[in-house]
């Protein structure tokens, strides 16, 4: 089997392609902006020429195949991108074909919250466990779920979408159309919606002097640094969304049993201020023996993630065999607040 794959992440705003040896090692990395309002017609040139700028001096007969992680929903099955709000005018693209026959290479495609969570079992924080979750808290809630060593998919490869499980029907509307998602209470959207609201309602923050009055200037690292000056509003922000992720949490944990929750994302930073209340929410919803033992550490692979999830793409699916791995990364583990 040749050396070396070649991994793929689009994304809204860049496209980054890498060479990557079968230990996750990254030997070449190349990026560039998507500039999506373009259309499909020529985010895919430019996707064309980051891969060929990736493997260039490298035999196309040393490169084993392409892993794309793309934004969903798509089809891995089919390699069909459905649709992707952030890529416009992308619907029903047949992104895995058009890249296996420019390049005459075995090609595969995946959601890139998904393969993130492939990269953690397989490079990162998940490696050695045979069952495990893996959230991303950031602008959206993304997810990705290993069942008994297996990527979890669906039928149509529309399946671990934790952050759009319904965690209270009557509640905000989330962007997929639906109320009350794990994703419109928990995500750093949902955070800097939460407290634009309350702000414009009247509510006392230090937050309006350090956004000079402006809602539209709110995020969620602003919130955690008000949070963390001891600003009322945004501490209750996050306890809101900690609550509402432990019950998500506490819902994954009655369904998949799994040894270990890895955490990723922006919104991880802002660290006991949502954890204290996910670590109370899980152990209100949630029997005592899903959660004793029960591991939830931050993400080890930063932002090359995506990168590292469509190698591990390609690897699985070609049945590379890795070389010895390096010992595992050092967990950073979400601790539980004391009773």
């Amino acid at each position: 089997m040749p050396p070396y794959v070649l991994a793929v992440d689009l994304g809204g705003t860049q496209i980054r392609a890498a060479l990557c040896d079968p230990k996750g090692q990254i030997l070449r990395r190349i990026a560039h902006p998507t500039q999506a309002a373009e259309g499909p017609d020529a985010v895919i040139k430019r996707l064309i020429d980051t891969i060929a700028e990736a493997m260039a001096g490298t035999p196309t007969d040393q490169i084993a195949g392409i892993g794309i992680g793309a934004p969903g929903p798509l089809n891995p099955v089919s390699g069909i991108v459905k649709e992707a709000p952030n890529l416009p005018g992308w619907v029903n693209v047949p992104l895995r074909n058009i890249i296996s026959a420019r390049f005459s290479l075995p090609t595969f495609l995946g959601n890139d919250a998904n393969l993130a969570g492939l990269a953690e079992y397989t490079f990162g924080a998940g490696r050695g466990r045979r069952d495990m979750i893996y959230l991303t808290i950031s602008t959206g809630v993304g997810s990705g779920i290993i069942v008994d060593g297996e990527m979890l998919l669906g039928a149509n490869g529309l399946g671990a979408e934790a952050g759009h499980t319904i965690v209270n029907p009557e509640g905000p509307m989330c962007g997929c159309g639906h109320q009350g998602c794990l994703e419109a209470y928990a995500s750093g959207t949902a955070i800097a919606r939460d407290v634009a609201g309350r702000m414009n309602a009247g509510k006392k923050t230090r937050i309006t002097k350090m956004v000079s009055g402006d809602g539209g200037k709110i995020d969620a690292r602003v919130v955690s640094e008000a949070a963390r000056l001891g600003d009322k509003l945004a501490i209750q922000a996050f306890r809101r969304a900690g609550r509402h992720l432990g019950i998500g949490i506490a819902n994954l944990l009655r369904l998949f049993n799994p040894t270990m929750i890895v955490v990723g994302g922006s919104v991880t930073k802002a660290g006991p201020l949502l954890f204290d209340p996910m670590w109370a929410a899980i152990k209100e919803f949630a029997p005592a023996i899903y959660w004793e033992g029960l591991a939830i550490v931050q993400a080890a692979l930063g932002d090359d993630v995506g990168l590292l999830g469509a190698a591990a793409l390609a690897i699985t699916e070609l049945n590379i065999t890795q070389p010895a791995p390096a010992p595992a990364p050092t967990e950073t583990a979400v601790d539980q607040p004391a009773d």
